[in-house]
């Protein structure tokens, strides 16, 4: 299956708030990074973080535009409107960098200027204990 073939079907899982199905995209011993978030690495992990995200969401819809898939890696960018809990919406520029294996992302990196999303009395700078960065290496805190 190519990335023009499953890319739309992984968007829908993401914009269904569907964990499982997104999780099923991913190697289990994938590392997954949203904007300047601490990445999560492994399938828990992962669940953790992306299902903390989607509880945070009322909902989300991106429109991918483009599509490249060079190498071992694909890319897509697009625009994705979030709404919030309280009805109200951001939508942003988006870009996502997939490093492949196989089939699977291993690697999955989301750059997006998402520090609009939550009030800042809920944001942290502050990373989780024993967070490391995809490359493996521990994570640096100050």
């Amino acid at each position: 299956m190519t990335a023009l073939e499953w890319t739309p079907k992984l968007f829908a899982s993401i914009d269904a708030k569907d964990t499982e199905g997104f999780l099923a995209f991913l190697s289990d011993d994938a590392c997954f990074s949203f904007a300047n978030l601490p990445p999560a690495v492994g399938r828990a992990a992962i669940r953790e973080a992306v299902g903390g995200f989607f509880a945070g969401i009322a909902s989300c819809r991106h429109e991918v535009s483009k599509v490249w898939s060079p190498d071992d890696s694909v890319i897509c960018e697009g625009q994705v409107t979030y709404t919030r809990l309280d009805g109200s919406t951001l939508s942003v520029p988006f870009v996502n960098v997939f490093g492949m294996a196989g089939s699977l992302i291993r690697q999955y990196s989301i750059y997006v200027d998402a520090a609009a999303l939550f009030p800042a009395s809920i944001q942290t700078d502050a990373a989780p204990v024993g967070t490391v960065d995809c490359n493996g290496a521990a994570a640096q805190t100050e």
